[in-house]
């Protein structure tokens, strides 16, 4: 700044000095940067030296002619990146990007993410949903205590869209019990809700005894008019006739292809992850007890994505101010569902 100041006040001097006087030193001075120039490689520039050059080149058409410590494309080059700090310092004036997520909505997301491990981002955007709490699930993301991700669940076919209410699917798992004995489980899913209509535990099961659970699962006129199955030998003639007499047509699927009875499939995998994965069944009882258990919650609380972040048994969404969110173990602490209480 000091060098500019000395600059003006010699440039006022010149007003009352004679034009040879003036020409004289202006070849002593083009002299002198002559030999600086060759000495020295690269002068040091200030900020004040940039401004000054900067002003001075929008006001003095000739200024290149007269530069020689630097080039005239470093001139404006210093010129614009005056102009970009200048738009920059504007630009951050003022809050840009998303609202900030508040500090207990952030620690509820971690809070649900460690105590639920196998829950992903939708599961949670879900269950913050039903406490009043409308965040992204790029919010959830970012938020989240990190776990193994899953693998994607399977493409649903047209048909179980076209016939999602008049359809239920039903389909065996094998559960391993401490003693080394396997256990067979029957699932009945009803599509539209995304429901348990029935389950049961066997160790030898059989035509008869798969056809019996039809029955049960489906008393008087409440029979869907599509069953999904599989091509399993233990859905034989017994369990056809009795399926037959209850009004049911029966879908196959083809051979080996599970992934046509996907709604079941997927409800077998949310089973053994969401809980079988973490317990030792020690027998049929036992089992039966976990399962009821389970489908206690699944039914009650869990939320679904293919049911726009609601539970089989549809959830009302409690408002912020009803109260503070508290959390409920489930299904042996596995799993937590969340409600507002008045406090």
């Amino acid at each position: 700044m000091k060098t500019i100041v000395t600059a003006l006040l010699v440039f006022l001097t010149t007003l009352f000095r004679s034009r040879a006087t003036l020409q004289l030193e202006i070849v002593a001075l083009r002299h002198q940067l002559s030999i600086y120039h060759r000495t020295t490689q690269r002068p040091r520039i200030q900020p004040a030296d940039r401004l000054f050059w900067s002003w001075l080149s929008r006001c003095w058409s000739g200024w290149r002619s007269s530069l020689v410590f630097v080039q005239p494309r470093t001139v404006i080059a210093w010129q614009r990146k005056r102009f970009r700090d200048h738009w920059a310092r504007l630009s951050q004036q003022g809050r840009p990007g998303r609202p900030p997520v508040a500090k207990e909505i952030r620690a509820l997301i971690r809070k649900m993410s460690e105590a639920n491990p196998s829950w992903g981002s939708p599961r949670i955007v879900g269950e913050l949903r039903k406490l009043g709490i409308d965040v992204a699930k790029s919010t959830v993301d970012k938020y989240r205590v990190r776990t193994e991700q899953t693998t994607p669940s399977p493409t649903w076919r047209a048909f179980l869209t076209n016939h999602v209410t008049d359809l239920v699917s039903i389909d065996f798992f094998v559960v391993p019990t401490v003693r080394f004995r396997v256990l067979f489980v029957l699932v009945v899913l009803a599509h539209h809700r995304r429901s348990v209509v029935h389950f049961h535990v066997t160790e030898h099961p059989t035509a008869q005894w798969t056809g019996q659970q039809i029955v049960e699962a489906f008393p008087w006129d409440t029979a869907p008019k599509y069953l999904l199955r599989d091509r399993d030998g233990v859905y034989g003639s017994e369990f056809q006739k009795r399926v037959n007499s209850l009004g049911i047509e029966e879908v196959l699927t083809a051979p080996r292809s599970p992934w046509q009875n996907a709604f079941v499939e997927r409800v077998i995998g949310s089973i053994r992850r969401d809980c079988l994965d973490h317990v030792v069944v020690l027998n049929e009882r036992h089992l039966k007890r976990i399962l009821t258990g389970y489908f206690g919650y699944y039914h009650r609380w869990r939320t679904h994505l293919s049911l726009g972040m609601d539970s089989p048994d549809s959830r009302a969404v409690q408002p912020r101010d009803l109260g503070k969110v508290v959390q409920f173990p489930e299904v042996g602490g596995l799993h937590h569902h969340y409600e507002r209480l008045a406090a």
